[in-house]
């Protein structure tokens, strides 16, 4: 009575994988006739690179992959890579700044904190610190080893908020906030002045201004100098307007400046001897400022720039004892990411660069290592889901069910994340669309409809 049964078993084990293999190929096949429809065959997107992968880390297959070896500028999806770094290297809380202290002096090395004095945090622990000293305090920024403007951004972009300098020492976001404001409607018939207008920043600066003379202008515009901190504004004719323009930090010169003003304390930049190294030097203590996923909330949902540089940065930091984002980008792609199905070029912490080129498999490799050693709830709370952050104007239908990082630079559109379908499994997804000429909400109408399609059909 054995044999038969061991025949009808191992006929049920075969029956069974064909039935899987036949079914990974429908779906296979399903989601193909999707792109050719979606992207292959629309007009808009004929000359565009296209690159799409979809994981099933369950059974460990890929369902689809279209160009998934080919190399894309991945725009802000470079966050992603930004993102594992900070949860690998910082803790559970950022270091806002490392001190030791005799009897009548305070020695501080900065971290590269991006929440320092940030209007988004309320609690600012190392300001706190800074009001209670009493005694002399000197700063030095010899963990300092790269530069305020990353390699490959674009230069003239210098005024934009979306492209703020990196420091060692980041203040108020490393931004001015200009703002008009009008308490009563102009008179427009009167060319006496308009005593209703008020034009200020946050926070106050003695740093030289400008105002346009020419009245023609409709529109309230701020334009610092390429090299300088000195600013002309021109007059609007909104109620309030604001605009955050970066000011040149010039290593800690700035933040210095704005600090004494801040904290009513001189603060004097020095060469501190001895070696900096937080993690072996027991004289060094850390004032912790925020809660890390708090932080990369902010850089993953709101997908900001200066929170990506700094924060890797930061993470150089915490392993060297020194900011370069050369040094940990060489260090996690030769060793953690040693298992990539090809070596990415990773270039800076926020994707503002066109040298960054990655896969949309190594990003299937990348997301579904963050699985691995991170709780999945916690990645879901950093990454926006739809109607969150990048993706407010996504379908809300898909919210708590696709957590993904968007990516926009002008020809570049990308979205890689975590899909779950109408069956509750879950997914691994890239895709990634390069050198199209239409508008980048279309190209987000299509991702939307493939990730939706999927989710419907597996």
């Amino acid at each position: 009575m054995r044999m038969p049964t061991k025949k009808v078993s191992g006929f049920t084990s075969v029956l069974v994988c064909v039935l899987l293999l036949l079914s990974s190929c429908s779906v296979n096949q399903k989601i193909g006739k999707k792109v050719k429809s979606t992207f292959l065959k629309n007009k808009n997107l004929s000359n565009a690179h296209i690159g799409i992968s979809i994981y099933d880390p369950a059974s460990n297959k890929f369902l689809y992959n279209y160009q998934g070896e080919s190399f894309f500028i991945p725009a802000s999806n470079t966050k992603i890579l930004t993102c594992y770094a900070a949860l690998k290297y910082l803790g559970d809380s950022i270091a806002g700044i490392r001190y030791r202290e005799d009897d009548t002096a305070v020695y501080l090395f900065p971290t590269g904190d991006p929440s320092f004095l940030h209007k988004d945090f309320h609690s600012h622990p190392v300001h706190d610190f800074f009001k209670r000293t009493t005694k002399s305090v000197y700063i030095t920024d010899q963990s300092w080893k790269t530069e305020a403007l990353g390699n490959g951004w674009v230069w003239n972009d210098y005024n934009s908020s979306y492209m703020t300098e990196r420091s060692p020492l980041p203040v108020y976001g490393n931004n001015i906030r200009w703002i008009q404001e009008r308490t009563a409607e102009e008179n427009k018939d009167s060319m006496a002045f308009d005593q209703s207008l008020s034009i200020y920043s946050l926070p106050e600066v003695n740093w030289k201004v400008r105002f346009n003379t020419d009245l023609s202008k409709s529109r309230f515009f701020v334009q610092r100098k390429k090299n300088e901190n000195v600013y002309e504004i021109t007059q609007g004719t909104e109620k309030k307007k604001e605009q955050q323009v970066p000011f040149v930090t010039n290593g800690l010169l700035a933040a210095v400046e704005l600090l004494r003003d801040t904290i009513n304390k001189q603060i004097a930049i020095t060469l501190i001897p001895g070696s900096y190294k937080p993690f072996n030097n027991p004289a060094i203590k850390t004032i912790y400022s925020q809660p890390t996923d708090s932080i990369l909330k902010i850089m993953m949902q709101q997908s900001d720039n200066f929170f990506a540089e700094q924060l890797l940065l930061m993470a150089a930091n915490e392993k060297y004892g020194f900011m370069d984002e050369d040094s940990i980008i060489n260090f996690i792609v030769e060793t953690v990411f040693n298992h990539f199905p090809q070596k990415p070029r990773w270039v800076d912490g926020s994707g503002l660069s066109r040298y960054n080129l990655l896969s949309p498999k190594q990003f299937i490799t990348l997301l579904n290592t963050m699985k691995n050693e991170f709780p999945l709830e916690q990645l879901k709370t950093i990454f926006p889901t739809p109607g969150q952050g990048t993706l407010i104007d996504y379908s809300k239908s898909d919210s708590g069910f696709v957590y993904a990082k968007t990516g926009t630079l002008s020809g570049v559109v990308a979205l890689s994340g975590f899909l779950y379908t109408k069956k509750n499994k879950l997914l691994i997804f890239s895709f990634l669309v390069n050198n199209h000429r239409t508008t980048a909400t279309e190209v987000r109408k299509n991702l939307q409809q493939l990730a939706d399609f999927v989710r419907n059909i597996y």
